[in-house]
């Protein structure tokens, strides 16, 4: 397992060649709007936070989780952790 966050696109299935680069990445994002859709506010916060739980976990290398922990929040709050 890599211990280094990657940031480059990584989307995809594995052993499928997409046909777009871009393609893989917009199949999540419609996904990702589609969880989302009907729900309010809280119920969208909930599940935002169940797949950061799901995903962290799925991961499992707390250096490549804290790396990312410090990617999502850089710029957010104007400092780091």
């Amino acid at each position: 397992m890599s211990a280094h966050l990657i940031t480059e696109p990584n989307f995809g299935t594995p052993g499928d060649a997409p046909l777009r680069a871009f393609s893989p990445g917009d199949d999540f994002y419609e996904a990702l709007i589609a969880t989302h859709r009907g729900l309010d506010d809280a119920q969208s916060q909930l599940v935002n936070a169940r797949l950061v739980l799901l995903l962290a976990n799925h991961i499992g290398d707390l250096r490549v989780l804290r790396q990312a922990l410090a990617a999502a929040r850089a710029g957010v709050a104007g400092t780091s952790f």
